[in-house]
């Protein structure tokens, strides 16, 4: 895998909806972060830090993300990683992001609720004055954790619905944790008034998806690219306009498909399945949104559908949903070379 200086733009209006804040950290970022925190890493060079972020496997990819997520603290910590992406993201374009991070472990190591929440909030408030990105953010529950911490996720993120909080995910392990273990919580997501949103048909097939279907009652999946293995389920989604989240270097990265050439985002569109493009993980996966876009356009995808999904799936008001068709609709599409770029995977 070669590292990115990310220095090659594409700056056509873009939607995120898939990207795990704590994995958008740069190395010079986290070193700082570590050092004001005094928090010890493996490396004190961001050359080091980039080289422990190459991906290896998976369990080397958790190992790291438990290592830097560690370094996260305080208020201002996690503020400033959100302000950070939505700068890097609004250079590639994005004109509206909905960011995922995960509280549960950070409060098993001592963070207080309220310093996670207030934090992220906060930067998603400085994001829009100081980039003109509108973010919106929605936690994961994570699934090797005890229910009961589902719940108090649940509870402390009503605090923060008129702060953007906006849906409430599932995430970790997906091949130790079936959704149906959170059938309860998501029951109470849904009464808070907040969206569903699980990963699900990533590293398992199609029975987690339907899974976050029928017991989560999802709103939007995050993956799903594995639901093609139960044809009446793609069927479902594509009758319902469930929303997928798809990240084709993400995928590659973690050996969900084997090439990028075999990447069934193009199959899953042809099915009728709104589809968007996202980051996942864009620091520890060596990807950003251009790359992501690239890497969609090789495959002979429509950016502008692409695009025309994540506004439909978008956890956002009507007036700001509005403003996001009109930003797509303005933008003159034609002159995007669809299927000519390389993926540069």
């Amino acid at each position: 895998m070669e590292d990115t200086d990310k220095t090659r733009l594409s700056p056509f209006p873009k939607i995120e909806l898939h990207v795990h804040l704590e994995a958008t950290v740069r190395p010079e970022r986290l070193l700082e972060i570590a050092k004001r925190n005094g928090f010890d890493l493996p490396a004190d060079t961001p050359e080091g830090i980039r080289d422990l972020y190459r991906f290896r496997d998976f369990n080397h990819f958790i190992q790291v993300w438990i290592l830097t997520t560690n370094a996260l603290r305080t208020t201002e910590d996690f503020s400033q990683v959100v302000v950070d992406y939505a700068g890097e993201a609004a250079r590639h374009g994005a004109v509206y992001l909905e960011g995922i991070f995960s509280p549960i472990e950070r409060t098993w190591r001592g963070v207080g609720w309220d310093e996670l929440f207030a934090g992220y909030c906060d930067g998603a408030q400085e994001a829009l004055e100081t980039h003109g990105v509108e973010v919106r953010l929605t936690p994961d529950i994570t699934r090797g954790a005890p229910v009961e911490d589902g719940f108090e996720l649940v509870r402390r993120a009503t605090k923060y619905r008129d702060r953007g909080i906006v849906g409430i995910g599932l995430g970790g392990e997906e091949a130790l944790y079936p959704p149906e273990k959170f059938t309860e919580v998501f029951e109470l997501v849904r009464e808070e008034g907040f969206a569903s949103v699980p990963h699900a048909g990533e590293v398992v097939g199609a029975a987690s998806v339907r899974g976050a279907l029928d017991a989560l009652h999802a709103d939007r999946i995050r993956h799903g690219i594995r639901a093609l293995e139960d044809p009446a389920l793609v069927e479902e989604l594509a009758e319902r306009r469930v929303v997928l989240d798809v990240t084709p270097v993400s995928n590659l990265r973690t050996g969900v498909v084997d090439s990028l050439s075999e990447h069934p985002l193009p199959e899953l569109i042809a099915a009728g399945i709104p589809c968007t493009v996202s980051t996942d993980d864009p620091e520890m996966f060596d990807t950003d949104l251009t790359r992501e876009y690239d890497a969609a356009m090789s495959l002979a995808v429509d950016p502008k559908a692409l695009y025309e999904a994540a506004v439909e799936g978008a956890l956002c008001g009507e007036e700001t949903r509005e403003r996001l068709r009109r930003t797509g609709e303005s933008y003159d599409w034609s002159g995007l070379a669809v299927g000519a770029r390389e993926g540069r995977a």
